[in-house]
């Protein structure tokens, strides 16, 4: 079987940003697989390494290789209509 690429997402449990980008993906039905910065220490040193060694979440990574870091809603909505059409 295939594994369809999906989207990473990196953030917080504490973060108001994260659980409402997390929270819009999920109502939309999008996979994603969760990485808590707070707990994984790859996952933090891989988003201070695509932000300039800033621990900025949410960092969503996109199957293409496209990067949102603290997207505001309507950016996330747009990036994901798009990915699924």
């Amino acid at each position: 079987m295939i594994q369809k690429p999906m989207i990473k997402f990196y953030g917080t449990n504490w973060c108001w940003a994260s659980k409402r980008a997390k929270k819009l993906l999920i109502d939309n039905k999008i996979e994603f697989k969760w990485f808590n910065i707070d707990e994984d220490v790859e996952a933090r040193d891989f988003v201070k390494s695509v932000n300039n060694g800033k621990r900025s979440v949410p960092t969503i990574v996109f199957p293409n290789g496209d990067i949102l870091v603290e997207p505001s809603i309507k950016e996330l909505e747009e990036k994901i209509i798009g990915e699924n059409n």
